[in-house]
C-alpha cells in the first residue's frame, strides 16, 4: 500500500493528481470530495476567502487522519490537498480522495477525511464581503472593560 498524499498548496489543486495517487488494480471504487468556495456563508455574501496554515502542524495532523483512515479501513487509499492563500467564488479549497476495494468503504473513508480534516487540521479561513473581511469560526476572546471581570477572574476589586 502506497503513503497516502498530504498537501498544501498556494497554488489550483489537481483532482487528477488526487485520483491517480489513490487508483489502483484493487481498487473497485473511488470517491472524491471537492470543496469549493460558495458565494456566501452563514447569510452573507462572499466574494473571496483566503486560508493560512500552520504548515507544520496542519501536515502533521492531516497525516495523523490519513493513518488512522488507514488502519481502520482494509485496502483504503487516501490522498488530501488543501489550499492556501487567496481564493475567489468557484475555486477548489481542498480535495479529498479515497479507494477501497468496494464502494462503502471509499464513500465512508472519504467522508470521514474531510470530517477530521475540517474538524482537527490547524488552517483557517478568512472569507471577504461587503461588510469587510472576518475570521470563520473566531471569537473575540479580549475583556471589554467592565465585561466578564468575575468570569474571567481579574478586574472587579472589591
Amino acid at each position: 500500500m502506497s503513503a497516502a498524499l498530504v498537501a498544501l498548496r498556494g497554488e489550483a489543486l489537481s483532482l487528477d493528481e488526487a485520483v491517480a495517487h489513490v487508483k489502483h488494480a484493487g481498487a473497485g471504487a473511488v470517491c472524491v470530495f471537492l470543496g469549493t468556495v460558495r458565494d456566501h456563508n452563514d447569510g452573507r455574501a462572499v466574494v473571496k476567502l483566503e486560508y493560512e496554515a500552520y504548515p507544520a502542524m496542519a501536515l502533521a495532523e492531516m497525516t495523523r487522519i490519513t493513518g488512522e483512515l488507514a488502519a481502520e479501513t482494509a485496502g483504503v487509499r487516501l490522498a488530501v490537498l488543501h489550499r492556501t492563500g487567496p481564493l475567489v467564488v468557484g475555486d477548489v479549497a481542498v480535495v479529498c480522495a479515497a479507494s477501497a476495494p468496494h464502494r462503502g468503504e471509499a464513500y465512508a473513508a472519504c467522508r470521514a477525511l474531510i470530517d477530521r480534516v475540517k474538524a482537527r487540521v490547524p488552517i483557517w479561513k478568512r472569507e471577504h464581503g461587503p461588510e469587510g473581511a472576518y475570521w470563520v469560526g473566531w471569537e473575540d476572546a479580549r475583556c471589554i472593560e467592565g465585561e466578564h471581570e468575575k468570569e474571567h477572574g481579574h478586574g472587579g476589586h472589591s
